[in-house]
């Protein structure tokens, strides 16, 4: 009358599976997750970024639009690419509708701070959202390059190629040779970042963890770069 007994051995050795199961999944979608969170926080602020260089150029709102697109959907591009699988952009419409959010919000801020003097593109607004983006995508394009199996170095280039890959291509877009190229000190943090990805992995800290670390990292040193004004030295 009593089901009970017969049940135990059951139901005590389900639980058992259903736990190792959940533990021996949680690194990969930890990682996973702070993956997918950076790739959406670079696109927003990446858009914003490239829409508020786009106004600063003086383009009509369509240019500015175009310019937050290729911005944001760039790098992310080019690191697809570069580990062999379609653009996430292409797989579907999450990315493109995060990225035109994003642009409205450029749009919206250009409109605010033109009336100012100065340069859009120096504006706090810009500064923070360009930071944002590269610190982002750099921990995600190096995240992405160790997933895909890459050397150490070839981390490192996806790192920074995510970082730098959009804005270098809308100011190729405008016709001038891309900042990274000429001044500033923007593609350091991103190539900082990689490196430190690879290292942060090779003494056995990873998911997570390395993901956001990493992202933290390059935000901070692009941020006190910024600040301090340093520059690379030109020949």
């Amino acid at each position: 009358m009593d089901p009970i007994p017969a049940a135990v051995p059951t139901s005590t050795v389900a639980p058992i599976a259903s736990v190792a199961q959940i533990t021996s999944a949680t690194p990969t979608v930890s990682a996973a997750a702070a993956v997918a969170a950076m790739n959406l926080v670079g696109l927003l602020a990446f858009a914003v970024a490239g829409s508020l260089k786009g106004a600063d150029a003086d383009l009509d709102p369509f240019g500015v639009a175009t310019l937050g697109v290729l911005t944001a959907l760039g790098g992310g591009t080019i690191r697809d690419v570069l580990v062999g699988r379609v653009p996430a952009a292409l797989r579907s419409t999450g990315d493109v509708l995060v990225v035109l959010a994003g642009v409205a919000v450029g749009l919206g801020i250009a409109a605010a701070v033109s009336g100012g003097t100065g340069r859009i593109r120096d504006h706090p607004a810009f500064l923070v959202a360009d930071a944002v983006g590269l610190a982002a995508f750099a921990a995600s394009g190096a995240a992405v390059g160790a997933e895909a199996g890459l050397s150490a170095f070839g981390v490192v280039v996806t790192a920074t190629l995510t970082g730098v890959g959009g804005g270098s291509l809308s100011d190729l877009l405008l016709t001038r040779t891309p900042v990274v190229l000429r001044e500033d000190f923007y593609a350091t943090p991103a190539l900082c970042g990689g490196v430190g990805y690879v290292v942060a992995v090779a003494v056995g800290v990873r998911g997570a963890t390395t993901t956001l670390g990493v992202a933290l990292g390059v935000f901070l040193l692009r941020v006190t770069a910024v600040r301090r004004e340093w520059e690379l030295p030109s020949l």
